[in-house]
């Protein structure tokens, strides 16, 4: 199917491009998503006579998408999931999970505009990318994790593994502590034994 792009669409090409794309990409998502039209005289036609209009609609919503990217790239949000010990979560973050924690936090962002290159099906940072405009991308992180506590640890750097790690050290250091402690004590009953003994006649012996 032969269409002529009525915006720059990635790696198809731009504005009043005449482009050659699969049947199913062109009625599934070009056309009824008003980026593009059928290639056909009466339309390239139209084209030409709405190309002013087109560039300045073009422009003012590529300068609107501008200012929200200003604010939103960059921004890391939390999501707090379930998950086990080892950090995989029961379940995944999805591109309406990441809409929805950063409109809640007053960013304008839908989830068609959210693409997730990899699954996010473990604990940690995640950096996503929202496609504002044609021409505009922000890049945001989600920080998921269980805990608003553990979030704040992820933030700083730490992963999961980190935290386990340290946690299991930590448990280490304690029970080694408790077993020189009990030997301590042990010491100190032989001390007392040694030192309450009654002498005998063999002593004398």
């Amino acid at each position: 199917m032969e269409v002529i792009l009525l915006e720059r669409v990635a790696k198809l090409g731009q504005m009043g491009d005449v482009v050659t794309v699969k049947d199913g990409y062109g009625r599934n998502y070009l056309l009824p998503q008003g980026k593009a039209l059928r290639a056909n005289a009466g339309n390239i036609a139209s084209f030409e006579e709405r190309k002013a209009q087109l560039e300045a609609r073009n422009l003012e919503t590529k300068t609107e998408a501008e200012a929200l990217s200003a604010r939103l790239d960059g921004q890391q949000f939390v999501v707090i999931r379930s998950a086990s010990d080892g950090g995989n979560l029961y379940g995944s973050v999805t591109t309406r999970d990441a809409a929805t924690i950063a409109t809640e936090e007053g960013f304008s962002v839908d989830r068609k505009q959210v693409i997730i290159r990899q699954p996010i099906k473990v604990l940690g940072l995640h950096e996503l990318e929202v496609h504002l405009h044609p021409e505009v991308v922000a890049v945001i992180t989600l920080n998921v994790a269980r805990s608003a506590e553990e979030a704040e640890l992820q933030a700083t750097g730490k992963s999961i593994q980190d935290m386990a790690a340290e946690e299991d050290a930590a448990a280490e250091f304690e029970i080694s502590e408790l077993f020189d402690d009990m030997g301590a004590a042990a010491d100190d009953d032989n001390d007392d034994d040694e030192g309450g003994r009654v002498a005998t006649p063999e002593d004398d012996a």
